[in-house]
C-alpha cells in the first residue's frame, strides 16, 4: 500500500496491535525469536510494519488459531517459503473446517430437535460430519491406495455400535495421552510407555496399514505417524495441540527404540 506521496506504507506496533487484536508485547516477542521482523525501527525506536510483515503476522496468527506453537509455526514457515501459497493452503483447510463443521452443528441441532420432541435417533443423521475419510490422501500418499482401501472397508463393514465403541476407545486413549502429558510424565518413563503399547496395539488394530499387515514396516509406520501428530494440527488436536503432540512423539519413538528394533 502506498500514501500520496507514492511511498510504501507502514504502520506502527501499536497501530498493528490494535488492528490485529494482539499486543504490543506479542510483536515483540514474535520479534525476539525471529518469526516477525518489524520492516523498520523509527529514531525513537518505534517498530514499523509494512505490507511483508502484515502477510508474515495474518499467518502466524493463522497457525496459532490451529492450535500450532510458535516453534512448530517457524518449522512452518521454513518448508513454505512462499507465502501466497502457504496461505492458499490455509484457505483450502479452513474451507473444509468451515463445511465439516456447519455439518456438525447441522446433526447436533437435528438430534437436540428429535430429542426435544421424544423422536426417535437415526445414526444415519446423528455423524453427519465425522467423516473417517478426512485423511484419505495422507493415507494413500503415505502407505498406498490399498491400505487406505483395506481400512476404509473394514470401517464400513462396522455396524454403528461398533463405530462408537471405536471411537470411544480412541478418544479414551487420546485423553490419558493429554493428561500424562499435562502432569508432566517423562515420555520415556512407566505411564507415558505404557500409553505408547496402548497406541502401538491400537495401530495393529486397523487392516490395512504397515502396523496390521505381516512384514509390515512398523516401526517406520508409528515414527512416521509420530512426525505427522506434530506436523498437521489436525491430528495435534487430538493430544492437547502441538505441545501434546511432541509428547507423543518423544514417547513413541522411546518406545521405538526399546521395543520395536526389528521392525515389527
Amino acid at each position: 500500500m502506498e500514501d500520496t506521496q507514492g511511498a510504501a506504507r507502514d504502520w506502527s506496533i501499536q497501530d498493528i496491535a490494535r488492528i490485529a487484536g494482539t499486543t504490543s508485547r506479542t510483536l515483540r516477542h514474535y520479534d525476539d525469536v525471529g518469526l516477525l521482523k518489524p520492516s523498520r525501527v523509527g529514531i525513537n525506536g518505534y517498530r514499523y510494519y509494512d505490507g511483508a510483515a502484515l502477510l508474515q503476522l495474518q499467518r502466524i496468527l493463522l497457525l496459532r488459531g490451529l492450535g500450532l506453537g510458535l516453534e512448530a509455526i517457524a518449522e512452518v514457515f521454513h518448508r513454505q517459503a512462499d507465502p501466497v501459497e502457504a496461505l492458499t493452503r490455509h484457505l483450502e483447510w479452513l474451507g473444509q473446517e468451515q463445511q465439516r463443521l456447519a455439518l456438525q452443528a447441522q446433526s447436533v441441532r437435528k438430534t437436540i430437535e428429535t430429542v426435544r420432541k421424544g423422536g426417535q435417533l437415526m445414526a444415519e443423521d446423528m455423524f453427519d460430519g465425522f467423516d473417517h475419510t478426512q485423511y484419505k490422501d495422507e493415507v494413500e500418499e503415505r502407505w498406498g491406495k490399498d491400505a487406505y482401501a483395506a481400512s476404509d472397508a473394514w470401517w464400513r463393514s462396522k455396524d454403528d455400535a461398533e463405530k462408537r465403541e471405536w471411537k470411544s476407545r480412541a478418544e479414551n486413549l487420546g485423553r490419558d495421552w493429554i493428561a500424562a502429558a499435562t502432569a508432566g510424565v517423562a515420555p520415556d518413563g512407566s505411564r507415558a510407555q505404557d500409553l505408547a503399547r496402548r497406541h502401538v496395539e491400537w495401530l495393529k488394530s486397523i487392516p490395512g496399514t504397515p502396523a496390521a499387515t505381516a512384514g509390515g514396516d512398523l516401526k517406520g509406520y508409528v515414527l512416521g505417524l509420530a512426525d505427522m501428530y506434530v506436523a498437521d494440527q489436525r491430528f495435534a488436536a487430538n493430544y492437547g495441540g502441538t505441545e501434546g503432540a511432541s509428547f507423543v512423539r518423544a514417547a513413541l519413538r522411546s518406545y521405538v527404540e526399546m521395543h520395536l528394533q526389528d521392525g515389527n
